[in-house]
């Protein structure tokens, strides 16, 4: 049987932690940043864990993980 691919735009995007959930970063902070707010764009730098419902889809793009 052939090995698994991982989606390249997958692995690029998301990482999995130590306790087996996945991390990602938020959107909205690559361009138009002047009309948001500070507070904002500082929000948007931080990571967050993947919603339980898209669990299942992006672990199925990340077959080694």
């Amino acid at each position: 049987m052939p090995k698994m691919k991982t989606k390249s735009g997958a692995k690029k995007r998301f990482r999995v932690t130590g306790s087996g959930k996945i991390k990602r970063k938020k959107a909205f902070k690559s361009h138009i940043l002047t009309k948001k707010s500070s507070k904002r764009k500082r929000n948007l730098t931080q990571t967050t864990l993947v919603n339980d419902a898209d669990v299942k889809a992006v672990r199925k793009m990340l077959p080694n993980s």
